[in-house]
């Protein structure tokens, strides 16, 4: 009997996925501390190209239940609509729309990665342009942006443009997939912050169940991932020298975000508690490595797609707990709510200061 040694080129797809979920994550969770607060009290402040942006609002435990609920109903909706009057137009709808959605994506990711790579003071001695909205003497809007964003906007408009419009080589490819995908996931952690742990075990059990009930109980998650065709999953081919030809490892944007804003919230509660060693982010981080392995382990050994919040739900919601009560801080990490507030001053702070534009840019089906 002829014994078959292991496939690499399999194995090395699951390695570049999640290693580019990972990053993901990293990267998102730098995007969602907090930056310092506009000058100016009463007015609305539109800066997508400094540190001074608006303090965005918390999901509450509220928002958490009613998460999985909400995410059903646009799920089965979606499903119903595929199933009696075809993809077509549907598909034609959600593509303009991501078309349209990238191009402000990719450019605010390219704006936040070209802020890090030649840092925040450099940055800042570029020449402003700013964009204001008065009623009479009140500033009640206020955009601005710096000169190089005039130059990475457009550029952020082509993967969008090719996506949607470039020949049979370049459309629908992995690369364009993965670099809108990574730059919804970057703003999505931006933007989507959960106030406390118990918003977030909340939504990650909540999110448990959905994706459960959804993938093993009926058709209808892996109906709607396998017949929509926008980027909403990051892509990864199955072949050591990037060949396409056995097709690509997949896994949804869902399983990126959902773990992502609770780590996003770990690494808050570190910079809340000024702590340089980061031990509730580094937690939450490997605790999703090691779920989202687990999750591709079962899939190849089963060979049949899981929902991947089966095993990263636990895995996060145990990170957290088990660091805390190691720390003896259950009580007082269970009960932080994170509001906005000022800045400590700290060693902490001032490391975050330099790193907080880190690569602050770079739902729910992981299969064949």
């Amino acid at each position: 009997m002829a014994v078959t040694g292991p496939d690499w080129d399999l194995l090395s797809s699951y390695a570049g996925l999640l290693t580019l979920a990972s990053f993901s994550i990293y990267a998102g969770s730098y995007g969602s501390l907090p930056n310092p607060k506009s000058k100016g009290e009463g007015k609305l402040t539109s800066d997508t190209d400094d540190d001074e942006e608006e303090e965005t609002e918390r999901l509450s435990s509220t928002d958490a239940y009613l998460f999985p609920i909400i995410g059903s109903v646009v799920l089965f909706g979606l499903y119903l609509v595929l199933k009696y009057f075809g993809r077509e137009w549907i598909t034609w709808l959600l593509q303009w729309y991501f078309t349209v959605a990238g191009v402000g994506s990719v450019s605010k990711s390219l704006i936040s990665l070209s802020r890090w790579v030649v840092g925040l003071s450099r940055w800042k001695q570029c020449e402003k342009y700013q964009l204001l909205f008065l009623k009479g003497p009140k500033e009640i809007i206020s955009f601005s942006v710096r000169t190089p964003s005039l130059y990475l906007m457009p550029l952020g408009a082509l993967p969008s443009i090719l996506y949607t419009f470039g020949t049979s080589s370049t459309r629908r490819s992995a690369l364009l997939t993965d670099i809108l995908a990574l730059s919804f996931s970057h703003n999505a952690l931006s933007l989507l912050k959960i106030d406390s742990f118990k918003t977030g075990c909340v939504l990650l059990c909540g999110l448990f169940l959905y994706d459960v009930w959804w993938v093993f109980g009926t058709e209808v998650m892996v109906k709607v991932a396998t017949s929509l065709d926008v980027p909403i999953k990051l892509l990864w081919p199955k072949s050591l020298f990037f060949s396409t030809e056995r097709g690509f490892t997949m896994l949804g944007l869902g399983d990126i975000v959902i773990p992502g804003m609770f780590i996003a919230l770990a690494l808050r509660y570190d910079y809340h508690r000024s702590s340089a060693s980061r031990p509730y982010f580094w937690a939450a981080l490997f605790a999703y490595v090691a779920g989202l392995g687990t999750t591709m382990f079962v899939m190849h050994f089963f060979k049949k797609a899981q929902p991947a919040l089966l095993y990263l739900s636990p895995a996060c919601i145990l990170s957290f707990i088990a660091t805390a009560l190691i720390r003896g801080e259950l009580k007082e990490a269970w009960s932080w709510s994170d509001e906005p507030e000022e800045k400590p001053d700290s060693a902490f702070t001032s490391m975050i200061t330099d790193i907080s534009a880190a690569p602050t840019s770079f739902t729910e089906w992981l299969s064949h």
